[in-house]
């Protein structure tokens, strides 16, 4: 045997937020759409894409940070209303 291991490699990503690195699996994915941060949860939308933990703490950190204007290299701050919706309403569902 050569000694490799049978365990697919499993992608990481950075969380824009806490600049965590986690699995892709466990992040959000964002992409911009006309000007509007849209969370994009199975990754098949088009176009760069930033991630994020679902939580409203990351959320709250990567705003404040202006990190998705950086990531998405637009000018401004973005809309993210669409986003905070859907990670609220994605901690409210989880107990």
């Amino acid at each position: 045997m050569s000694g490799r291991t049978r365990a697919g490699a499993c992608p990481e990503r950075t969380c824009v937020g806490c600049r965590d690195r986690a699995a892709k699996d466990d992040l959000l994915r964002i992409v911009l759409v006309e000007g509007v941060c849209v969370p994009d949860r199975r990754g098949t939308l088009p176009g760069r894409g930033a991630y994020v933990h679902p939580t409203r703490v990351c959320l709250d950190l990567a705003v404040r940070r202006r990190a998705f204007s950086r990531a998405f290299r637009g000018p401004g701050a973005l809309d993210t209303t669409a986003l905070r919706r859907f990670v609220e309403k994605g901690e409210q569902a989880t107990p």
